[in-house]
């Protein structure tokens, strides 16, 4: 039997003793939302070195696109939150869909005018849309459902933003990224002509492909205005007073997942923000190749997010997630002191392992949040800032160190290191006093 509320959610209640409602239509309507948001991030490793080559950027300023996207989430993630107790979680996917396809669309006045700033300003749209989806599809895929398979159901519907993050770098290989480099003495001996010319046309390779995604998030967004979604509410058998932002932070597995969560968004940033560069200075691999290894990067993260979930059928999640941690921080000390190939095959495994980190950790800190799941959502959300300062501060070490893209892959390496923390100590819950 189903009920609608004012929002025009439906909440789903049993007919017969026994009998629970059926989540599969609402579920993969979600599952899809993992993929379009997959896609934005996927091209991001793309948009790095292209609007490097096309704005005449040095590393710390590239690295700006990833500082834009994930400030959003940082500056948004409470008003998220807020967004989806006000309006319910239909309408704030709905809105979520809207302001990530605005993004998009400015994508092409930037591209005409070949401004960076304005890149950003669409970015940083395209951030804001994204925590709003984010902030509504995590906790509500974890909820959709028993609670003892949150962490199984969070996993699944994220393999989908792992076939994102192997279909965006080929898409963007093949649409955005043209092949063709010219070092900087090149470029200076070019006529004034011949030089903008040529600038403007490696911006303009963006504006199709945004075109495309912004048109196809307008489609789901209306999709989803027609669709009926259940509005699900935690049920609570005993009386609970729900502390305020801050004071959830007493939850201390909450804490150290915030911790974790800010350090692994910082090191996948990390290590696909420089992908294509270290592959065409390490590897000697030209644009393209390269945007096709970063393309099977992507690929193993897919088959690692499906095996993943595979895996947690019979290992306990936060085992599974100190594992990989280990492996990731092995492989980054390869991709640090490794020469040729071997750092791009390195770089690919990383991909692998980071698979189920971020719904292994987004779970493991809702345990036991109950009325309080929004409220620890919106902390994890806000958590996505460390793909906002991390690489930037690799971009600056890189700089710093002459272009030597390698040592800075130290920082994710760091990175593991917490999460490993993370998964053998931290995600044990225990309130504070």
């Amino acid at each position: 039997m189903q009920v609608t509320n004012q929002m025009g959610e439906v909440h789903e209640v049993p007919t017969e003793k026994g009998q629970g409602p059926n989540y599969v239509l609402p579920f993969i309507l979600i599952t899809s939302l993992f993929f379009l948001w997959g896609m934005a991030h996927s091209l991001d490793g793309i948009l790095i070195p292209h609007l490097k080559k096309a704005c005449q950027l040095n590393n710390r300023q590239s690295t700006l696109i990833d500082t834009a996207i994930y400030l959003a989430y940082f500056l948004m993630a409470i008003p998220a939150g807020m967004i989806i107790k006000k309006i319910g979680y239909k309408n704030s996917i709905i809105t979520g869909l809207l302001v990530f396809a605005a993004g998009a669309f400015l994508f092409v006045p930037a591209a005409n005018s070949r401004d960076y700033n304005m890149f950003l300003i669409g970015l940083f749209i395209i951030g804001c849309g994204l925590t709003v989806l984010e902030t509504s599809a995590n906790p509500y895929a974890a909820i959709l459902g028993p609670a003892e398979s949150s962490s199984f159901r969070l996993n699944l519907a994220a393999s989908f933003n792992g076939l994102a993050a192997a279909v965006g770098p080929f898409l963007g290989g093949i649409f955005i990224l043209s092949g063709v480099n010219h070092s900087p003495e090149q470029m200076a001996a070019m006529p004034d002509a011949e030089r903008i010319a040529y600038l403007t046309g490696e911006a303009a390779a963006v504006k199709l492909p945004y075109i495309i995604l912004g048109t196809i998030l307008v489609l789901v967004a209306v999709l989803f205005y027609f669709m009926h979604l259940p509005s699900m509410k935690p049920d609570h058998t005993e009386v609970e007073v729900k502390p305020g932002f801050f004071s959830v932070l007493k939850y201390r597995h909450l804490s150290w997942a915030v911790v974790a969560q800010f350090f692994y968004v910082g090191a996948q940033v990390c290590v696909t923000s420089f992908f294509i560069r270290i592959a065409q200075k390490e590897a000697g691999l030209d644009e393209k190749t390269a945007a096709f290894y970063f393309g099977i990067y992507g690929a193993l993260f897919m088959i690692g997010r499906f095996l993943g979930t595979f895996f947690l059928k019979y290992v306990k999640d936060y085992v599974l997630l100190s594992i990989y941690a280990v492996l990731s921080a092995i492989l980054c000390a390869v991709a640090i002191y490794g020469s040729g190939i071997y750092v791009i095959y390195a770089l690919g495994a990383i991909g692998f392992f980071m698979s189920i980190m971020f719904p292994t950790i987004f779970s493991l800190g809702l345990v036991g949040l109950k009325s309080n799941t929004e409220t620890g959502s919106s902390w994890l959300v806000m958590s996505i800032v460390g793909g906002a300062i991390l690489p930037y501060g690799m971009g600056t070490l890189i700089d710093m160190n002459h272009d030597d893209i390698q040592s800075g892959y130290i920082i994710p390496l760091v990175c593991f290191l917490v999460i490993l923390y993370f998964g053998v100590f931290g995600h044990k819950v225990k309130k504070a006093a």
